[in-house]
C-alpha cells in the first residue's frame, strides 16, 4: 500500500486551480492514503490547492460535513429550509445561499466538489448531477435511496472520474482497520458468520406508525416542493421534517440504512463481500396492515444476507438486528460486559471471535495483542475526500471500490424486510429471480420533474 509520489510545490503553483482539479481526476487509483504533514502541508492549504466547495442540504450533519473543510473556499450553500440556510450563513458570509441545488449546480460555475446531506431520496439526484457536472462529491450514508441508484453512483464515478467518498465517517478510523488485519492474521479462524445491529433508544425516527392525516400548514421557512424532490407527493406534517424522515420508506432507509454502512464496512473490506446469493429478513411489520408496512420501516428487524464461498474465502452469513433484538450473548464475552446495545459489531470465526474490533475475551486479545499492521493509517475521513480531490489517492470510502456495493447490499435488505419471502439475488442482473414485487422496489419510479438516470 505505497503512496503516489506527489508533484512538486512549484509545480503545482504553476498551474492554475481549475486546470489542476481537472487533470487530478484521471490520475491512477491506488489504496493508500497520503497524510497532509508527509507533503510538508499546515492546517491551511496554499491557495493553488484551495478547493471551492458548496454544501447541499445544510440540517445538523450538512452543517457538520461543512464545517469539516471550513479551511477551504466555501462558495455556496443550499438548503429548502431557510433557517438552515440563514444558521449557516453566519459561518460562511461570502458563500452565494440557493433554495434549489439543480440550479446552483447549473448556474455556479465556480464550485469544484459539494457536500450532499441531504435526506436520503435526494442524494442519488444530487449527486450524479453533480458528477456529470465534473463536481468532487461527498455523500452521505447510506449513499442512495434505492438499489438501483447505488449501481448507478458507482457506474457514474467510474465514468466521470471525480472524487468520491461516503459519509461513513468510522471507516477512516483506527477500529476498522483492526478488524480488517486480525481476520487477515487468521487468529480468528475462517469467519462464517457476522452480526451486527443497532439498538438505540431513543428513536432516531418515528417508524411502525400510519401516515398523518392532519395538514398542518408548510412552515413560512420550508419550500415544501422542493423537499419533497423526487418523492411522490403529499402533504407536509413535521413528522417528516425537521429531521424525523429516516424512518419513512419514501424518504428514508430506517434504522438498517441509516446504521447498516457504518457497521459494515469494515467486514466488507476485510470479506471481500460480492453479491449475496439470497437476502430474507423478519420484522415487526410483517404483522401490521398495509398502511404501516407500506409506510414506514419496522419498530424491530432481523435481517440476513448468504455470501456464497468467493475465490478463498468461505461462505459467510450477515445478520443484521434491530429494535432491540439481538443474537445470542457469546459465553466468551465478560460478565459485566453489556452486549449489543447501541450500534456493535460481532465476527465469529472456526477458532475465535471479536466483539467490535478486539478479541473476546479479553484475557486473549491482551495475550494476543494487536496484529500486525498492513494497512495504512488514515489521516482522516474528510482529508482523505480533499486529497483525493487533489489528485491523491481515492478516498477509503470512495464509490467505485467500496461505498456503492456496500449501500446496495445493506439496501437489498430494505427490500427483504418489505417482503415476506427468502429472496433470490442476480447482482451481475440486478434483479430478484424469484419475486416481481420485491424487483419493482429495486427503482422506484420519480415524481414528474425529477430524474436520475446513466
Amino acid at each position: 500500500m505505497n503512496s503516489q509520489p506527489q508533484p512538486s510545490p512549484s509545480r503545482i503553483a504553476a498551474v492554475n486551480r481549475r486546470r489542476f482539479l481537472s487533470a487530478a481526476a484521471t490520475l491512477p487509483l491506488t489504496l493508500s492514503v497520503v497524510a497532509p504533514r508527509i507533503l510538508g502541508r499546515g492546517a491551511e492549504p496554499p491557495p493553488s490547492e484551495t478547493l471551492n466547495i458548496a454544501g447541499i442540504g445544510m440540517g445538523g450533519m450538512g452543517t457538520g460535513d461543512i464545517r469539516s473543510v471550513a479551511s477551504h473556499n466555501v462558495v455556496a450553500l443550499c438548503d429548502v429550509d431557510q433557517h438552515a440556510l440563514e444558521r449557516n450563513a453566519k459561518q460562511f458570509p461570502k458563500a452565494q445561499l440557493h433554495r434549489d441545488f439543480r440550479r446552483m449546480l447549473e448556474a455556479q460555475k465556480d464550485i469544484d466538489a459539494v457536500m450532499i446531506a441531504t435526506p436520503d431520496h435526494q442524494h442519488a439526484v444530487a449527486s450524479v448531477l453533480a458528477m456529470k457536472l465534473g463536481k468532487h462529491v461527498h455523500c452521505q450514508k447510506p449513499l442512495t435511496h434505492s438499489v438501483y441508484e447505488a449501481r448507478l453512483m458507482a457506474q457514474v464515478a467510474r465514468e466521470t472520474k471525480v472524487a468520491t467518498q461516503m459519509g461513513n465517517q468510522g471507516q477512516a478510523g483506527e477500529a476498522p482497520r483492526l478488524i480488517c488485519e486480525t481476520i487477515w492474521s487468521g487468529v480468528i479462524g475462517t469467519v462464517r458468520e457476522v452480526h451486527g445491529g443497532s439498538n438505540r433508544y431513543p428513536p432516531i425516527s418515528p417508524r411502525g406508525i400510519r401516515r398523518p392525516q392532519e395538514r398542518p400548514p408548510v412552515p413560512p421557512q420550508l419550500n415544501w416542493d422542493l423537499w419533497l424532490g423526487p418523492a411522490p407527493e403529499r402533504p407536509y406534517h413535521p413528522c417528516y421534517h425537521p429531521f424525523a424522515w429516516r424512518g419513512w420508506w419514501d424518504f428514508g432507509t430506517g434504522v438498517l440504512g441509516d446504521i447498516g454502512c457504518h457497521q459494515f464496512s469494515a467486514v466488507f473490506k476485510a470479506l471481500k463481500l460480492g453479491h449475496p446469493a439470497w437476502v430474507e429478513a423478519s420484522s415487526s411489520n410483517h404483522q401490521c396492515p398495509p398502511e404501516i408496512a407500506d409506510e414506514t420501516a419496522p419498530l424491530s428487524s432481523i435481517t440476513r444476507w448468504h455470501f456464497p464461498a468467493e475465490g478463498d474465502r468461505a461462505p459467510v452469513q450477515l445478520t443484521w438486528w434491530d429494535g432491540g433484538l439481538k443474537p445470542e450473548r457469546p459465553p466468551e464475552l465478560d460478565a459485566n460486559a453489556s452486549f449489543a446495545e447501541g450500534d456493535w459489531l460481532m465476527i465469529v470465526g472456526d477458532k475465535g471471535k471479536m466483539y467490535g474490533h478486539r478479541v473476546i475475551p479479553v484475557a486473549c486479545a491482551r495475550e494476543l495483542g494487536d496484529p500486525p499492521r498492513v494497512l495504512t493509517r488514515s489521516p482522516g475521513h474528510y482529508e482523505e475526500w480533499l486529497q483525493a480531490c487533489k489528485g491523491g489517492p481515492p478516498a477509503g470510502s470512495n464509490f467505485i471500490d467500496h461505498a456503492a456495493h456496500l449501500a446496495e447490499v445493506v439496501l437489498l435488505g430494505n427490500i427483504a424486510i418489505r417482503s415476506k419471502i427468502r429472496l433470490l439475488w442476480d447482482g451481475p442482473k440486478l434483479r430478484f429471480t424469484n419475486s416481481e414485487e420485491a424487483n419493482a422496489l429495486i427503482h422506484p419510479p420519480y415524481r414528474a420533474g425529477w430524474s436520475v438516470s446513466s
